[in-house]
Formats: C-alpha cells, structure tokens, sequence
C-alpha cells in the first residue's frame, strides 16, 4: 500500500546520518507518525496486523480491537498535539525512532512534553505492523503492578472511544 493510498500527511520522514528508509519503510513511519500526532484513519490502521500490539507506559493494547481506540483516544483526550522532533535512527526491524511531542489535555489545558523512543516491528512477510513500542525516556515499566493498570487502560479505553465503522464515517470526523 503506497502513501498516497493510505493518505499518509508525515510525508518528510528525518533519519540519522547513514539511515536509509525504503517506500513501504517510509509510508509505515509516515502513518506511525500521523497517529502519534492524533490523525488517525481506518486506512492508516488497515498497515497493522489484526493482531498487532501497542504498548506504552500506560497501556499495553493488543488486537485490532484494542489497539485502535488507542490512536482515536488521542483526539478524544487531547487539544493540541504538536511534535517538535523526529529522528529515524535505525531502519532495521524493528524500525527504530526518536520523537517528542507537547500534548495539551483538553478542559484543563495541562500540557506535557514526551521524549519517546519508539519502535516499530514488521511482519517479513506481510509488511504489516506487529507492534508499536513508545518508550517514554527509553523505559517501558516491567513491574506486574503497572502492568495491571495498563492492561486495564487498554480495556477501558475501547469502552469509551468509538472506532469509525468505515471511510465515510472517518471522513465525517476530520480523518483521512
């Protein structure tokens, strides 16, 4: 699936000195980065593997049914999102990535800066996503009590946060 297909908007992919993206490596950043940035798609998410995981400091989101309220959430919960670096340092699998975004929480306008090292794993064979990893300051927790709480945010959240049925529905929400 091309870019242009997917309706990718984080067209200019950086990369570290010597790093080196090829197309489909290129559309799977590109999309990564729109859904870090709060622009999801149905087109976008079709990149993933139905089982694919999402996994952060606070959520660990595994299935399609799980992992997409995730990226929609983030239009729910935040005013404003603006990322103010991204660097592909590593073009292997998984595909590895520095970015730090400013969030700023709706009805309360707290704002917050996320330093993240993110990596993203493809199927060989499909080229699909498999697993997204955002590391806030490199970390994920390994403790069994957070994880409790993230496996309990990744329940939650699809609770809460409808997915659009299909394009036209997508559409009608401002996604591409």
């Amino acid at each position: 699936m091309a870019s242009s297909d997917v309706n990718v908007e984080n067209t200019n992919i950086k990369t570290a000195s010597g790093v080196s993206l090829d197309e489909h490596q290129k559309t799977i950043v590109g999309s990564v980065l729109d859904l870090f940035a709060g622009r999801p798609s149905l087109k976008k998410l079709q990149l993933w593997d139905d089982n694919g995981v999402f996994q952060d400091p606070i959520t660990k989101a595994e299935g399609r049914k799980q992992y997409e309220p995730q990226w929609y959430g983030l239009q729910t919960a935040f005013s404003e999102i603006e990322r103010l670096h991204h660097e592909v340092t590593d073009a292997g699998n998984p595909i590895k990535m520095d970015l730090k975004t400013r969030y700023v929480v709706k009805g309360i306008g707290k704002e917050q800066t996320i330093s993240s090292k993110i990596q993203i794993y493809l199927d060989k064979s499909t080229g699909k996503i498999t697993e997204v990893q955002d590391k806030w300051d490199g970390k994920l927790p390994d403790s069994s009590f957070t994880n409790i709480f993230r496996q309990l945010n990744s329940v939650t959240v699809p609770a809460f946060v409808s997915v659009p049925k299909n394009d036209e529905e997508d559409a009608k929400r401002g996604n591409q």
